[in-house]
């Protein structure tokens, strides 16, 4: 129980405005409203929910002065703009009707609207203080007013085990104010009142931000440099069988920037680096750095009217690329005459100086460009700075403790911002990157086999790989005694993840990162040596340097605990979009908290712990994580409306986890699904393609004339359980049919003889459960190779029958 007396100026016009004294001087309050200080009370209750739960749409339990009822009723609240009087005229009246209402017993309301859960789970309780006894199913607060003839007392009643005293504390000095603002300024906009008090205000610009530290005078590269005077022998970089050491790779690297150079790149012009991942990726990306150049990654397998919109965009005149390493750079070059592209091993046979450039890089520079989907249907090409970049990097070395000698594995795609600082970070203290294949990274088997005998210290990957991997290791245990940090990112990390985590490697160190392309990669790490405490995995503290803002929809901090948005400030934010004015300025703005800071809105919503780590809450805008990629809804849509035929389009996402993906409805014309995949191949990465379509002869539209998403998310659902009317035939089938059915976490009815496994929203990793589940009876390969049910129970039973032992059954297994 808390008692705060109210301060007798604002309990003074409180009981002057419900004796309906001195209203002349409170405009927007008519003479003939009765007001109880309860009933102002409830007014300043309901607006502080509003802020605390960041919903406008508040739900409260209320109990009216001597209602027969012993049980609050819900009182429902819509804030809309408003000034306080009306507010407290719209709470008045529902208060009454809630009043009205009273004989409708809780039970029976319940019983009437087929809810078993709580309704609210908090309590006003008029015309007297509240006590333990409100305190009852699922209440965690209740309120009140105690009054002795002029005095007015704020009485909260709270369940220390859900709200401890430091938060109740913190919710009465925000009613209190409510109280005060409706009190002295009852005609002001009441939406445009802030509880959150100053001194919260400093407590989380100081207290919640990242420490301060001084950045060196240096970039990236130059560290790299460093190095190769220290320790010019040693391995620097590993792919393969293949090996070089600090001082081959940086003398290759200053050959490329040397011919950059001369060939008239100048500070800040973009070359595109089109490349597998592989050694002579990561000579070019030094050889940018070195030669002031802002590097662009494009994955060589993009189609051509990807590239050539990202070289485009970016306004980039030089690429640097292998032989025959991507037809659709060939492709897109064929159309964009004034880019020019050297082969990185013409370059490399020159005969261009071995020494570094030298070449003065500002801080403030822009270091690399990375395109991310976008809502209009053109990618976004977020531009970096290397002050931020360096920044990061040493966020990384410093809490995954990469050190000289170190091993530190680059497996990430090039166009995936976490792949920069796998590839740099361990050159840039002395350690040596090792570059893990596709090929062994889609082989969960020779991936820990790779990372054992490569010596891997620390590692990077999404959760749900690493979920992959843990399965492996459960069903075929192999030690992994170097591994020291993995960092997981990209997609949410649950804590039965975690969980397993620690069972299988109690001593490897688990980081939770999180960050965006926008803001120079991770911005906050949550290091973990044991399983937390709370239900979901925190996103960590900010790391040094940089700022987190969580605000309202007014850019206004939030209360302490309760959920906004996400918007970062610093040296980590970039600059903007490339060539891209409108979407930089709706995200990118001057920090109003922090002069002379940049600010972005990062569109994810959180809430601060009560220690200064950060909770994420999901997404505020139709931008997905899919795979660990970032994939903007509307620009799907967009592309396949330029698909002819088409004339409406939406897509919505299904399923859980590795499991979801993307479906795809549209109306017009009768298009195959053939005509569709390849339509959208040749403009989007294979990532943001759906995984299945259905034609609509209008699409579902709601009240209001919108697409009704909702609707045809629950068609994509009902479609997934009806199966393709090919029954199974035979025992493996069947036992296939229940794998598949656990490993893409689909109802087994849907799975028929004629399934396909890709289009049934099967991915790489899913695949990789499937053969481990198969106890690599079947290789990942023959998988890909055999993507119909049929035609893979067929495999497997070959393969029984040339097994030692042919009565046994391959698919025997579990997930």
């Amino acid at each position: 129980m808390r008692r705060t007396a109210i301060p007798a100026g604002t309990a003074e016009a409180l009981l002057l405005l419900s004796e309906r004294r001195g209203l002349s001087e409170r405009p927007g309050l008519s003479e003939g409203q009765g007001l109880s200080p309860d009933t102002l009370l409830l007014a300043a209750y309901v607006r502080v929910l509003a802020a605390v739960t960041g919903d406008s749409s508040v739900v409260t339990g209320y109990l009216p002065e001597d209602s027969p009822e012993k049980s609050p009723l819900p009182l429902w609240a819509a804030l809309s703009q408003g000034s306080w009087a009306e507010l407290v005229t719209e709470v008045a009246q529902l208060a009454d009707e809630v009043g009205r209402h009273a004989p409708q017993a809780l039970d029976e309301l319940r019983a009437e609207t087929g809810r078993t859960e709580p309704l609210f789970d908090t309590v006003l309780v008029a015309g007297r203080a509240p006590g333990p006894e409100d305190l009852t199913d699922g209440t965690v607060l209740a309120a009140g007013l105690a009054r002795s003839g002029d005095r007015l007392e704020l009485v909260l009643s709270h369940r220390p085990d859900a709200l401890d005293g430091e938060q109740a504390d913190r919710f009465a000095g925000y009613l209190l104010a409510a109280l005060r603002e409706l009190a002295e300024r009852p005609g002001a906009d009441h939406q445009e009142w802030s509880p959150v008090p100053e001194r919260e205000v400093a407590q989380q610009l100081a207290e919640f931000a990242g420490p301060r530290r001084e950045l060196p005078d240096r970039r990236v590269h130059e560290l790299f440099e460093d190095q190769v005077r220290l320790r010019p022998d040693d391995i620097a970089a590993v792919h393969g069988t293949e090996s070089w050491t600090y001082r081959e790779l940086n003398e290759r690297a200053n050959r490329v920037a040397h011919a950059l150079r001369r060939g008239g790149l100048h500070d800040e012009d973009v070359v595109a680096v089109v490349t597998e991942r592989n050694l002579p990726w990561l000579v070019a990306v030094l050889a940018v750095f070195k030669a002031g150049g802002v590097y662009l990654p494009v994955e060589p397998h993009f189609p051509a009217d990807r590239i050539s919109g990202m070289l485009v965009r970016a306004d980039c005149r030089r690429v640097l690329t292998e032989r025959d390493a991507s037809p659709g750079l060939t492709e897109a070059l064929a159309g964009l005459p004034a880019v020019r592209a050297d082969h990185l091993d013409t370059l490399l046979a020159e005969h261009h100086p071995v020494t570094d450039p030298g070449i003065p890089v500002a801080a403030g520079q822009s270091a690399y460009i990375y395109f991310t989907s976008g809502s209009t249907g053109a990618p976004k090409g977020a531009v970096c700075e290397h002050a931020g970049f360096l920044n990061h990097l040493l966020a990384k070395i410093d809490d995954l403790e990469i050190t000289e000698g170190r091993v530190v594995a680059q497996t990430a795609p090039q166009c995936f911002d976490i792949s920069l600082w796998q590839l740099v970070a361990a050159l840039a203290v002395g350690g040596r990157t090792l570059i893990i294949g596709q090929p062994d990274i889609l082989d969960t088997a020779r991936f820990i086999e790779t990372l054992d005998t490569g010596g891997v210290e620390v590692l990077q990957a999404v959760p749900s790989y690493l979920e992959v991997v843990l399965t492996e290791l459960e069903r075929s245990p192999r030690a992994l005694p170097r591994l020291r940090h993995v960092s997981a990112t990209g997609e949410a990390l649950k804590k039965e993840l975690v969980e397993r985590w620690f069972a299988t490697f109690p001593d490897v160190a688990l980081v939770n990162a999180y960050g965006l392309t926008e803001t120079s990669d991770d911005t906050n790490h949550e290091v973990m040596r044991r399983v937390p405490e709370q239900a979901s995995v925190p996103l960590g503290k900010p790391v040094a340097n940089v700022r987190i803002h969580v605000v309202d929809e007014r850019l206004r901090l939030v209360p302490l605990g309760s959920p906004g948005e996400i918007l970062f400030s610093g040296v980590c934010v970039g600059r903007g979009y490339v060539n891209d004015e409108e979407r930089t300025r709706a995200a990118f703005m001057p920090d109003p908290l922090l002069p002379g800071e940049r600010m972005y809105r990062s569109g994810d919503f959180g809430r601060w712990l009560p220690d200064g780590r950060l909770e994420f809450l999901g997404r505020r805008d139709a931008q997905v994580k899919i795979r660990g990629f970032r994939i903007e809804i509307g620009e799907v849509e967009n592309q396949l409306l330029r698909v002819d035929g088409v004339r409406d389009s939406a897509v919505v996402v299904t399923g859980e986890g590795e499991s979801r993906q993307l479906v795809a409805f549209h109306s017009g014309e009768e298009l195959s699904d053939a005509t569709l995949l390849e339509s959208l191949g040749a403009a989007l990465p294979s990532y943001m393609i759906p995984s299945r379509f259905r034609r609509l002869d209008v699409l579902p539209l709601t009240a209001n004339g919108k697409i009704d998403r909702k609707a045809l998310t629950r068609l994509a659902g009902q479609e997934e359980s009806a199966g393709d009317g090919v029954e199974l035939r035979t025992g493996t089938e069947r036992r296939l049919a229940e794998l598949w059915s656990q490993v893409l976490k689909v109802p087994a009815g849907r799975i028929g003889r004629a399934s396909h496994f890709f289009d049934s929203g099967g991915t790489s990793l899913s695949m990789l459960r499937l053969a481990i589940a198969l106890d690599r009876v079947v290789t990942p390969v023959e998988l890909q190779q055999h993507p119909v049910l049929a035609e893979c129970a067929a495999l497997l039973d070959r393969r029984a029958a040339e097994a030692p032992n042919p009565g046994r059954q391959p698919v025997d297994s579990h997930v």
